[in-house]
């Protein structure tokens, strides 16, 4: 903790930002081993629930890019992967 006044008040919101982004990462990890949990049980029924998911990994991606927490490569690198995994 720092001794300046405006040195305390950062180390308080970086932790409360941290936390946030722990928490946009641990949502964006979820729907990816949905994801994945998902494909892994192949039925026709599974196709449908998993382009659910995708579209939910897709927003949770964006919402990271957006929050600054992930690179847009990163994000259409790993959409572009999940995408060609569904059409497997």
């Amino acid at each position: 903790m720092g001794n300046h006044k405006s040195a305390q008040k950062r180390a308080r919101q970086s932790i409360r930002k941290n936390n946030v982004n722990k928490e946009v990462i641990g949502r964006l990890r979820t729907s990816i081993k949905q994801f994945y949990k998902i494909l892994d049980n192949k039925d026709g029924d599974n196709v449908k629930s998993a382009s659910k998911i995708l579209s939910l990994c897709n927003s949770n991606l964006s919402k990271a890019v957006k929050r600054g927490i992930i690179t847009k490569k990163y994000a259409s690198r790993k959409l572009s992967s999940l995408s060609s995994q569904l059409k497997k």
